[in-house]
């Protein structure tokens, strides 16, 4: 078990730069996290053995950012009973509209909640109140940090 609260999973280390968000405003947060580079497509085996002992390693969220066929946050979902935000990564090809609707097109009993194409900052504010759920002291973070935000 580790002290990670929030795993981060992302489809290729192209991602990263962009994941760079998440990561930092998580730190600004003190959650705790993990990350690891896993394709969908390219790794599955890699992405069942890192999902299914997901909860085990003491995780409470999931972040999963992709591109493209961006399957990785669904794949993650079937594997997992935590909760899985998806960042679908901008693209060359369709500017990441490819990545948005890969994303939110999963079936019933397999959710998977979306932010906005490259929202990692985004991702890393709602994995933290869905945590805070259960934790006040994060509540008190996010309302500093949502106080903040009002002040410009």
């Amino acid at each position: 078990m580790t002290d990670a609260r929030v795993g981060i999973i992302v489809g290729s280390t192209s991602d990263l730069e962009i994941m760079k968000a998440c990561t930092e405003q998580l730190e600004r947060f003190e959650v705790p996290t993990e990350l690891t580079v896993a394709s969908a497509h390219r790794n599955p085996e890699r992405v069942h053995e890192w999902a299914t002992t997901a909860r085990r390693r003491g995780l409470q969220v999931i972040i999963a950012a992709a591109g493209k066929a961006a399957h990785l946050a669904g794949a993650v979902a079937a594997y997992t009973s935590l909760p899985v935000v998806a960042v679908p990564i901008k693209t060359s090809d369709l500017g990441g509209l490819d990545s948005l609707l890969s994303t939110v097109q999963m079936p019933s009993g397999v959710p998977v909640a979306c932010v906005a194409i490259n929202g990692a900052k985004n991702a890393a504010i709602l994995a933290t109140q869905i945590i805070a759920a259960g934790d006040p002291a994060l509540v008190q973070v996010l309302e500093d940090f949502k106080r903040e935000l009002a002040q410009g």
